[in-house]
């Protein structure tokens, strides 16, 4: 094994060198999707240059399916699974935990990963592709995926790790802020829960098993694949990595039964004014209201148009009002979160506690004349020439583009997204902006949370 572990170390070494010079020479990123019996769908891009293999498995089962009263169900039991396996049938297959189960990874030179964000639970191997190195990788991880062991000892020591993290994060003024934010933009979606101390504490052991059981099985996967093997090799790879998971899941009778529909974020009815008191050298301020699905035809109008706005940095609008015009900022940044369902479109700064006010109200000036009048045709080329000279930074690793495809996959894009993105970029329009922002944007609507600016209102 110390002859693997070496070779691997060396390669790998090699090999994340030699990503950050990957260079995509193909007229197009040709991307191959079947699925598997199973129901897996898959998705590949074939990169020979390095002996190394990226994959990404998705499913439905992020923090949107969390209960209020467990809110960080999803995620903790994501981080779970990297705390040791049950043993296997085989007579070589002791239960690991988590010390021999990172010394196994070790040995091999790889990586397994788990984590979960709103949508989706997501968990990611890494591997070289040498047969011996590769074969004992996924079945590695294939023993990790469907038989997660969920120690009790281990959760109880995990939680009290961050229930002490979550009583630090409340002294700080971005937490605080943020939580009032997401509070009053999304109200009782599971987008605005939070994972807090009551919450963790109602969590347990079995709750990560029936949600496992539920969420992860073969037929909900959406399984991204990105590095040096060939389609045969690929399609291989996945129905190996979810064997004992299709295994697991046969006998169960609602494996693959629909799960139940996640209501939509509702738009806001009115504006509403948050002012937190805090004592800070700085005040944090948030402004913003529910955007946008990630399906929404919208899409590439509203990225450019907020890339002018307040997505670019000091070239964006914002920072030309707030930062260079009066000095109220460092920073300011606009920007869309979509998702599964509409997330946030929000404006952010720190300034000065006597500047708060001021800051305010130019923002809300800078959005609302945005909205009615959008960008120049300077702005508009500016943004343009930006965004499509920097997409092949979005592409250049494996694992970036690892992330771009997976994002394709689970948002069910074009297979030809990728190709077509500049050219997406670059038909936009001023009147396209216009009428975008003017549909998902409502000034006088709008969220605003001060923390730190003023004494709070009684």
């Amino acid at each position: 094994m110390t002859t693997l572990k070496n070779i691997a170390f060396h390669a790998l070494r090699t090999g994340a060198a030699a990503l950050c010079f990957v260079n995509l020479t193909w007229a197009g990123i040709p991307i191959e999707h079947w699925t598997q019996p199973s129901g897996a769908q898959v998705y590949l891009v074939q990169s020979p240059a390095i002996p190394m293999v990226d994959v990404q498995i998705d499913l439905d089962a992020g923090s949107r399916r969390d209960p209020a009263d467990k809110a960080g169900l999803a995620s903790v039991t994501a981080s779970m699974v990297s705390k040791g396996v049950l043993a296997g049938a085989g007579a070589n297959e002791p239960a690991l935990d988590e010390n021999a189960l990172g010394e196994a990874w070790a040995d091999l030179g790889a990586s397994f990963s788990a984590h979960a964000g709103d949508d989706r639970m997501s968990f990611s191997l890494r591997s070289l592709t040498y047969p011996d190195l590769l074969g004992q990788a996924v079945q590695l991880a294939a023993r990790q995926l469907a038989q997660p062991a969920f120690p009790l000892a281990i959760w109880q020591r995990e939680r009290g790790s961050l229930q002490a993290a979550i009583k630090e994060a409340n002294t700080r003024p971005g937490t605080l802020a943020g939580r009032a934010f997401a509070q009053a933009v999304y109200g009782a979606h599971p987008y605005g829960y939070e994972m807090t101390e009551a919450t963790l504490a109602n969590i347990e052991v079995a709750d990560m098993a029936a949600l496992y059981r539920q969420m992860v099985a073969p037929c909900r996967a959406k399984v991204t694949i990105v590095g040096a093997v060939n389609r045969p090799q690929a399609d291989m790879l996945v129905q190996q990595l979810l064997a004992r998971l299709t295994s697991e899941r046969q006998a169960q009778a609602d494996a693959c039964a629909p799960l139940p529909a996640v209501a939509e974020v509702q738009p806001l009815a009115a504006g509403s004014e948050q002012r937190i008191a805090f004592e800070s050298a700085q005040a944090q301020v948030l402004i913003g209201q529910p955007g946008y699905r990630r399906d929404d035809p919208d899409h590439f109008a509203l990225t450019v148009g907020n890339y002018i706005l307040g997505g670019g940095g000091f070239v964006s609008r914002l920072t030309q009002e707030v930062r260079e015009k009066r000095g109220l900022s460092y920073s300011v940044y606009s920007g869309f979160a979509p998702g599964q369902h509409a997330g946030a479109f929000s404006v952010g700064l720190q300034t000065r506690p006597d500047q708060a006010d001021e800051a305010v109200r130019v923002v809300r000036e800078v959005v609302a004349k945005f909205v009615t009048d959008g960008p120049t045709q300077a702005e508009l080329q500016a943004a343009k020439d930006n965004l499509v000279g920097g997409f092949p930074l979005l592409i250049d690793s494996n694992r970036k583009l690892l992330g771009n495809v997976a994002n394709m996959a689970w948002n069910n894009l074009p297979l030809n997204y990728l190709d077509t993105w500049t050219a997406q970029v670059a038909q936009v329009t001023l009147a396209d902006i216009q009428a975008a922002f003017a549909r998902k944007l409502q000034p006088d609507r709008m969220v605003t949370v001060v923390l730190g600016g003023a004494p709070a209102k009684p």
